[in-house]
């Protein structure tokens, strides 16, 4: 490549850096060695034919690596020239002057070796050194060196290393499972196969990557690829604006996308947490821990030098599988590489139905709870555990695209079950609980409503496990109703006797009701820190005692009046009086129109978010308690007071308020779901017997209760109750509602105009 001048270099830099970019068919890896050969093309004439003097490229530069906004992250290496400062400015001047980013250093080979002794950073991007011009003999011995010290240094380095590792993982958290994962820095990602390709330099134990690991890291490559081309910067976080965009460039859907992430990361982090572990164990040194007896576990299974391991007698069945996988979580030992690769070349699918033996396996295996997780990870990443159960193939890697889910969809499955395993105690078939706790969202995979097609396969799979019929009928009754007890709890009013009688109608069995309530909660804590509380725990413990004192023959006893002596006490003054206990704000008010709204509104002024609330009076007189929750830490309760006296008793500006407050926080707030919420409105005139329901769906922000409360009370509807339910970024707010007559809205027309009301309210800006 000619020298060109100044100006004309950059030309050249830009056009050949924008004619790559815009070769859409230059993807991934392919992308990054055509534009690291053009850099090196670039750079090769500014070194010219100096003597003495190595242009090195290191880092992901030196793999060949080049992202569209990568650094160049460049060593110039002399042999101690006196005038290196003037060679060094003809070098870098016309790459800042190209736009290009530069990460940049001059050294000596002593210099850089001696640096790189107490710097990771430096010492890592030693080991890919590769030269871009000048002096090969200067070059060849920076990175020999470099490799020496790294190779004769490697339980200082390791150890290092893995801690290095091990803290990124905190900060950067999983590719796999997370919303907007960083594809380069998140566990999973492809920092993890450049440290562990380092490890492998230093250590024999570990293994040379898989033709699955090799691919994984080239689909997050390509990601990476992708993403800088959309957002011309070196951004690695795939955010969810962004994935769409992604995908098209890629030929891909969204969905299709985040599934093969997903994919990719877990191949890399198991390889990964393989890999560390046997540095780890390699780095403590014998201790006494090979060349032992072997300890027998039965069954053809031991544990020996440390893993599970399978004896040369050993019938390898699926049986056999379970029972090395329940050994390893039990006893923390993981499965010898040469025992996978037993049992991949020689276990069958079970036999249709299975045999004690192999179901035992399973239920042992999930009982083991925490442990089983990564366990169940190994087995899936063998291909072990859809050999078992085919239908594992349909939710692996099935990414669940909003913030309210935290991992994909056999993830979940997985933590469900540990979770389950947990609360064994609590139940009278444990067995039941872990296996539909791992079994109920299989329906995820396939088309149709999930639940009603989870109950189909459920309904197959528990027959050919070999359960009886009874049992596949509870673990079929545990799909179907595994989402009834949380919408019921949080959505209905739980001193209404009509909410307990629909739920014993509905579960019909005491056993299910209590496999049911242990499910709720492993369910819950298996999706996301917003889905299991305190609050909603005793919601749900209070539904299941109700609806499980109705199935065993005994009465719901009648709701306690609202109103009570101590409400009373104050009526009397005709003005306004707050109470605030714990979490509970009680307001006894003159009774007017919109008064729920003016409540509601002004703790959501304060950044109080409102779980439920109830409504009533007597008298001309109102008492409206609200439960709210201070997710930002307590407000000023004087304020709040103030402020709640002020909104009903005389002119307060609530509306422009809100408003005003919602502005402040919008321009930060993005959406959390691949689908937006869109408003949903339904009615129920069969859960209560004194109210009609009705039940809302949207997008959260800030006032939104009252948005929705003010719309109702405009149409002249009393709110007797109301249950809210935050789903992530969307909230689901249910509301008991009367008319003037204190009747049940039932006239089409009424309801039609309810509904305009709240949409108008929801659409306002």
């Amino acid at each position: 490549m000619p020298c060109a001048s100044g100006p004309e270099r950059r030309a050249t830099t830009r056009s050949e850096r924008d004619a790559l970019l815009a070769e859409a068919g230059l993807t991934g890896p392919g992308f990054c060695r055509a534009y690291a050969d053009a850099a090196d093309q670039w750079l090769a004439p500014l070194v010219g034919d100096e003597a003495d003097v190595a242009l090195v490229a290191v880092g992901g530069y030196g793999r060949r690596e080049l992202c569209p906004g990568s650094d160049l992250d460049l060593v110039l290496v002399h042999a101690g020239r006196r005038d290196i400062a003037e060679v060094a400015d003809r070098i870098w001047y016309p790459i800042w002057d190209s736009g290009v980013r530069l990460d940049h250093s001059v050294r000596t080979v002593k210099e850089a070796l001696d640096v790189a002794e107490t710097d990771l950073k430096v010492m890592l991007g030693l080991q890919t050194a590769r030269l871009v011009a000048g002096d090969a003999a200067l070059a060849t011995r920076l990175r020999d060196e470099a490799n020496d010290r790294w190779r004769n240094g490697a339980r200082k380095w390791l150890a290092v290393l893995r801690d290095h590792v091990a803290a990124r993982h905190e900060r950067f958290g999983e590719v796999a499972f997370l919303l907007e994962p960083d594809v380069k820095e998140g566990r999973g990602g492809l920092r993890d196969v450049h440290a562990v390709a380092l490890a492998r330099a230093a250590s024999p134990v570990v293994a040379e990557p898989t033709a699955g690991v090799e691919a994984a890291y080239d689909i997050l490559l390509t990601v990476r690829v992708e993403l800088h081309r959309r957002t011309g910067r070196a951004d690695d976080r795939l955010l969810l604006e962004l994935q769409d965009d992604v995908a098209a460039a890629l030929q891909l859907d969204a969905d299709q996308l985040m599934g093969r992430v997903a994919e990719a990361a877990r191949t890399i982090a198991w390889y990964g947490d393989d890999s560390w572990r046997r540095v780890s164990s390699w780095l403590e040194g014998p201790k006494g821990r090979r060349g032992g007896a072997d300890q027998a576990l039965g069954d053809g299974l031991v544990v020996r030098d440390g893993e599970i391991a399978l004896t040369a007698e050993a019938v390898v069945d699926a049986a056999t599988a379970l029972r090395a996988g329940a050994a390893s979580a039990r006893t923390g030992a993981p499965i010898a590489r040469a025992a996978l690769a037993r049992l991949v070349d020689e276990v069958p699918a079970p036999e249709d139905p299975w045999p004690d033996a192999t179901r035992d396996g399973l239920v042992a295996l999930l009982s083991a709870g925490r442990p089983a997780v990564a366990v169940l990870e190994t087995l899936d990443q063998h291909g072990l555990l859809a050999r078992l159960l085919p239908e594992w193939l349909a939710v692996r890697s099935k990414p669940q695209r909003n913030a309210y889910h935290r991992f994909t969809v056999d993830r979940h499955l997985c933590e469900a079950a540990a979770n389950a395993a947990a609360l064994a105690d609590t139940v009278d078939r444990p067995d039941l609980l872990v296996v539909g706790a791992l079994l109920h969202d299989i329906g995820k995979g396939f088309p149709g409503d999930h639940t009603v097609v989870g109950m189909e396969k459920v309904d197959r799979i528990g027959t050919r496990m070999g359960f009886t019929a009874d049992d596949v009928g509870l673990l079929v009754g545990m799909v179907e109703h595994h989402l009834l007890l949380p919408h019921v709890a949080t959505r209905r009013d739980l001193s209404d006797p009509r909410t307990a009688e629909s739920v014993a109608e509905a579960v019909k069995r005491r056993d299910l009701l209590q496999l049911l309530g242990a499910l709720t909660e492993a369910d819950s804590l298996a999706t996301g820190p917003s889905a299991w509380s305190d609050w909603k725990a005793g919601l749900v413990r209070e539904l299941v005692d109700r609806a499980g004192a109705l199935l065993e023959g005994a009465r719901v006893p009648e709701p306690e009046p609202l109103v009570r002596d101590e409400h009373r006490a104050v009526m009397g003054g005709h003005g306004v009086t707050v109470n605030v206990e714990g979490d509970r704000v009680t307001v006894v008010a003159p009774d007017r129109p919109g008064l729920f709204a003016r409540v509601a509104g002004v703790l959501a002024l304060h950044g109080l978010d409102v779980r439920g609330a109830s409504a009533g009076g007597e008298g001309g007189m109102a008492v409206e308690v609200f439960e709210v929750d201070a997710p930002f830490g307590d407000p000023d309760w004087g304020s709040v007071e103030a402020d709640l006296t002020r909104a009903i008793d005389g002119p307060f500006a609530l509306q422009a308020r809100l408003s005003e407050r919602d502005r402040t926080y919008a321009p930060g707030r993005r959406a959390m779901a691949a689908v937006p919420a869109t408003p949903g409105i339904e009615w129920d005139n069969e859960a209560s017997a004194s109210a009609s329901v009705l039940e809302v769906r949207t997008l959260d922000r800030i006032g939104v209760l009252y948005r929705i409360t003010r719309a109702l009370a405009d149409c002249d509807l009393d709110v007797r109750s109301a249950r809210v339910s935050t789903l992530g970024d969307e909230v689901v707010d249910a509301f008991y509602v009367v008319d003037g007559t204190g009747a049940k809205i039932s006239e089409p027309v009424a309801r039609a105009e309810v509904e305009r009301a709240v949409r108008a309210a929801l659409d306002a800006p």
